[in-house]
């Protein structure tokens, strides 16, 4: 097979700087399959839909003994490496306030803590943070002594490599910022980052056999002791939590048959005019990004093969410069960790409940977690204070997208949302303190809502 003539260009790039082992190792198959037909595209036509899946709650309840064995051999990995840009932050978005003096950060140290005293295990904690993150987010940890635990590093970084010109696939130069050059490779870098880091080894010298993986602004994923035990009594390799589609899940991935084995297809695979990719009754399964790995399995597959799982190819299309829609259009050559459910054989998917997959992405996110419609509980989980259905949250877009204009028009804090159903603000719309809304509550700006106000019907 021929090598496409842009791919030294861009592993010279790389090896410059600094990139080598497994981490080169993915990058190169990244680019082979850049040069394959219909690249990172899975089309709903080659795909079926998947058929019902084992329910976490279906799963056997461990003993006490078999709780304790299993936990004191799991890790707790946290994706951790990004700023929030979307919502306009500079800092580590983990150390976003979601409740007075609270952050995720803090919420992740006490779930972690709490089941550790429950169970009396290790249980570690593992950052996969990148460059901008690690020192922020290491020292806000570090307030919680008692965390780190002997033998087991705190945190490994992300990888990263060039970005690549969509004209003509070759290295983009930026000489306004070099470091615009560089992009993350997608969360499913975590298996070649675990490996050169020496992570890897590290953990399984430490006695640790299996990680749970999942993003660090996901409160609702604390580790489950009874997938943790399904995983080691099936010898499973690999496991993905997913959960029934709804009408909101419109972005992530969802779950399918493609050539009689198990694929996550993320929206930025599905081909242009392809319109099924939302039809939550045919696909019904998807990906919350919570993932279990028996790292002992993870060791034997990379040994076979530096750059294994093989995962398929995410092309993500954007410009060099993210805040300059006129600078040089790019492509990044990503792949997502839940894929390596398509390629480890034994790799088992799992349902679970809605409130294991409640991720922050949005100024509409954040301020249903800080309202009163979610109570934070010692052991730092977040439990759900409304009755039926989780209210829903519209902000106006122009107003509110970003942080720093939300945080303006609520300076006195969320309204009550705990008795409402759905919350719409259209406009630009201000809000004083102990502002209620219930049932159907929607204000149109410009306007200035009273302290005190009972919105919605």
């Amino acid at each position: 097979m021929n090598t496409p003539g842009y791919v030294a260009a861009v592993v010279a790039k790389a090896e410059a700087g600094g990139i080598h082992g497994a981490e080169l190792a993915a990058l190169r198959r990244r680019l082979r399959q850049l040069g394959e037909q219909d690249a990172g595209l899975l089309p709903s036509a080659a795909l079926e839909p998947l058929a019902d899946l084992p329910c976490v709650d279906e799963l056997p309840q461990p003993s006490p003994g078999q709780a304790r064995d299993v936990l004191d051999r799991l890790v707790i990995v946290k994706l951790n490496g990004g700023l929030g840009t979307s919502m306009g932050l500079s800092g580590p978005k983990s150390l976003l306030e979601i409740k007075p003096g609270v952050s995720f950060l803090d919420v992740l140290a006490r779930q972690v803590l709490a089941l550790r005293e429950r169970h009396r295990v290790r249980l570690p904690l593992v950052l996969m943070n990148s460059a901008l993150t690690r020192d922020a987010c290491l020292a806000a940890l570090r307030r919680y002594g008692d965390l780190s635990v002997p033998g087991v590093p705190p945190d490994f970084l992300q990888g990263r490599e060039p970005k690549i010109r969509a004209a003509d696939f070759q290295p983009v130069r930026w000489p306004a910022d070099p470091e615009l050059e560089w992009c993350p490779p997608g969360h499913g870098d975590i298996y070649p980052a675990l490996a050169e880091s020496g992570t890897l080894d590290a953990l399984l010298g430490a006695g640790l056999r299996y990680a749970f993986v999942s993003n660090s602004d996901n409160l609702g994923a604390l580790a489950d002791v009874r997938i943790a035990a399904w995983l080691a009594a099936e010898q499973v390799p690999f496991a993905l939590e997913a959960v029934r589609g709804t009408p909101a899940d419109r972005k992530g991935g969802h779950l399918a048959c493609y050539q009689d084995r198990l694929v996550l297809r993320e929206t930025a695979q599905v081909p242009d005019g392809d319109a099924s990719f939302t039809d939550f009754e045919r696909w019904r399964w998807y990906n919350t990004n919570n993932i279990w790995v028996d790292l002992r399995a993870l060791q034997n597959l990379r040994a076979a093969d530096p750059a294994a799982p093989d995962l398929p190819l995410i092309v993500n299309r954007k410009t060099v410069d993210p805040l300059d829609p006129e600078s040089t259009p790019v492509i990044q050559l990503e792949s997502a960790m839940g894929a390596a459910i398509g390629s480890i054989p034994g790799a088992r998917a799992v349902c679970v409940p809605r409130s294991r997959f409640a991720p922050v992405k949005s100024t509409d996110d954040l301020l249903l977690v800080r309202s009163d419609a979610y109570q934070l509980t010692r052991d730092g989980q977040m439990r759900a204070a409304f009755d039926g259905q989780e209210p829903v949250v519209t902000l106006d877009e122009d107003y509110y997208r970003l942080l720093p204009d939300f945080e303006r028009r609520f300076p006195a804090g969320p309204p009550s949302l705990r008795g409402c159903r759905q919350f719409v603000v259209d406009g630009d719309v201000t809000f004083g303190a102990d502002v209620v809304a219930v049932g159907e509550a929607r204000v149109t700006g410009p306007r200035h809502v009273p302290d005190g106000e009972v919105l919605g019907h």
